[in-house]
């Protein structure tokens, strides 16, 4: 019996994610969604009110969510949802501090023998260094996006 693989998605808790979407999709060559078509859409039929959404880059979004996409993945043309690789960062309250260690956190691969070019492009993106690990098995930073959250660099 063979399976169908599943879509999925990661989805990340944001106090900004539209910030967060611009940070990632720059961090991983992605493209910002567009769901400006289907929002256009559900306006039009009166099935949304205006005040869920924010005006980004030049185009209606929803004010509590942002998503990245890969650029070679399929999305659906009619409501700009990515079909592969994909991160969505829905808003959490301001008062939901960070508290300890992410459960999950992604892993970036830059190229061999660029560390500290890659880790240097990822700073002026906004990112900050926590810690530069050196074991047998390998070397990488600890960074954290600009909303404080982990992830490394190899």
């Amino acid at each position: 019996m063979t399976s169908t693989p599943l879509h999925w998605k990661l989805v990340v808790d944001a106090h900004d994610p539209h910030a967060q979407a611009d940070f990632w999709a720059a961090a991983l060559g992605y493209e910002v969604e567009d769901h400006s078509a289907l929002i256009g859409k559900l306006l039009d039929a009166g099935g949304i009110p205006p005040e869920i959404l924010v005006g980004h880059h030049d185009r209606r979004a929803w004010r509590d969510a942002a998503a990245v996409r890969h650029p070679d993945d399929p999305y659906d043309a009619e409501s700009g949802t990515g079909l592969g690789r994909r991160l969505l960062f829905n808003r959490v309250p301001g008062s939901e501090k960070k508290t300890g260690k992410n459960r999950l956190h992604i892993d970036l691969h830059g190229p061999a023998g660029e560390l500290d070019g890659e880790v240097e492009r990822l700073r002026a993106l906004g990112a900050r260094v926590e810690n530069h690990v050196k074991e047998p098995s390998g070397e990488w930073m600890v960074m954290t996006d600009p909303e404080g959250g982990e992830f490394c660099v190899h």
